[in-house]
């Protein structure tokens, strides 16, 4: 079915709440255990800003599996769910009936001007090709003093030494300047930069696998050896609370954080 804006909205059928979509490099999935330290680091900037989404109406655009925008349907006005991916769009109609959810091209978003208040684009900026035009269309559609909660990771710890990103779903990943260039390029002014950082467990545990548990993680599963248990259980325990978001050190952060607004 299509709503007035002619965007394809997916219609729920066959409600299978338990369902979860495959994992494919290009999203995070709750509810998989070895998945679950990046499921986290993604968890804990919804909830850091979750409160300036509260009574709001909210666009998530680029929302993946869809939990984020649940999250934020808990206490926002509104939320309308968009992502180019058909497979993820009836799976979040399905599973998160409180989120609109709507297959969209996010170089074109299918919202009148200044219609919302607040646009959320978390980990997805990396996988545009065209990301001034997204940039530029989320000022479009935000009210004058609306904002964007912006999330990417940080090119000089996620690719380090390299220009082109080593996740082969990224397009192009920032730096601090970088993201703060591109947001002011397409018609906002940057509120607020903080970066996501290790609390002291995840250091913690950083030291007890040779100085990195993303390296850890990353090198075993390249190489296609089973995890140890310890890992393993490690890896499972991780909470959003684990991690740290803070203005500090912002080059040595792992995820960029910005907040921006349109004047």
């Amino acid at each position: 079915m299509t709503d007035f804006t002619g965007a394809t909205v997916a219609t729920p059928a066959n409600p299978e709440p338990t369902e979860t979509l495959p994992l494919t490099g290009e999203r995070t999935v709750p509810g998989i255990a070895e998945e679950n330290y990046w499921f986290r680091r993604h968890e804990i900037v919804y909830l850091e800003l979750l409160d300036r989404c509260a009574d709001k109406i909210v666009v998530d655009a680029g929302f993946g599996e869809g939990y984020g925008a649940d999250l934020i349907s808990r206490s926002a006005r509104t939320v309308i769910g968009l992502d180019y991916d058909q497979q993820a769009t009836e799976h979040v109609a399905r599973r998160y009936p409180s989120v609109t959810a709507m297959r969209a091209n996010l170089a074109t978003l299918p919202l009148a001007n200044n219609s919302v208040d607040v646009v959320v684009n978390f980990q997805v900026i990396e996988h545009l090709w065209d990301q001034v035009q997204f940039i530029r269309e989320c000022a479009r559609v935000l009210r004058p003093g609306g904002e964007l909660l912006i999330s990417t990771p940080n090119r000089i710890t996620f690719s380090p030494g390299r220009d082109t990103p080593l996740n082969p779903f990224h397009t192009r990943e920032l730096n601090t300047e970088e993201l703060t260039e591109l947001l002011t390029e397409g018609g906002l002014s940057v509120k607020t930069m903080t970066g996501v950082h290790h609390g002291a467990d995840l250091k913690a545990l950083d030291a007890k696998y040779d100085g990195s548990l993303i390296n850890k993680q990353l090198d075993l599963a390249l190489a296609g050896v089973p995890w140890p248990t310890e890992l393993a259980r490690d890896v499972a325990d991780v909470t959003a609370q684990d991690f740290v978001l803070t203005p500090d050190n912002i080059d040595d952060s792992l995820d960029l954080v910005a907040i921006a607004t349109k004047e």
